[in-house]
């Protein structure tokens, strides 16, 4: 498995990383994406991308993530996206995934290595614990105005 980072502008965002992405978030358009990513990427969103080895070598996994300095943590990786594709699942993607963004995370000097996940994906909550994140903290949300919107 080869594990990339793709820089806005890259047209594999697009026609490669962006299906798969899709499905964890599938209100993203190419467009929406695109804009995402170019506004977020100033503010230090990164995506890395897994292409399975082979003649095809198609993407397999999506990881948006970012460096985060705050009080709290003090420096951070955080992952706003961990994704693999349906027909991958349960081969290794997601461990490479995470193995990929601890390398950077500690490169970087991060302390931590954090994401948040919604409470109805009891599956990807079993691969967390089995990747030795720990539950720490209850996320809080206040809805402004429906996504989409």
């Amino acid at each position: 498995m080869k594990i990339i980072d793709l820089e806005p502008g890259d047209p594999r965002l697009e026609s490669e990383l962006l299906p798969v992405l899709r499905e964890l978030r599938p209100h993203l358009t190419p467009e929406l994406f695109a804009d995402v990513y170019t506004q977020g990427h100033a503010q230090g969103l990164r995506f890395s991308a897994a292409y399975e080895d082979g003649a095809d070598g198609g993407c397999v996994g999506v990881a948006g993530w970012r460096i985060i300095v705050n009080t709290s943590s003090v420096k951070k990786l955080y992952v706003d996206d961990l994704v693999t594709k349906e027909t991958a699942r349960s081969t290794g993607v997601g461990h490479a995934l995470v193995a990929h963004l601890e390398g950077h995370a500690r490169e970087a000097g991060c302390y931590e290595l954090n994401l948040d996940s919604g409470t109805h994906r009891t599956g990807a909550h079993r691969f967390y614990l089995r990747e030795r994140f720990d539950i720490v903290a209850f996320h809080f949300t206040r809805e402004l105005r429906k996504l989409g919107a």
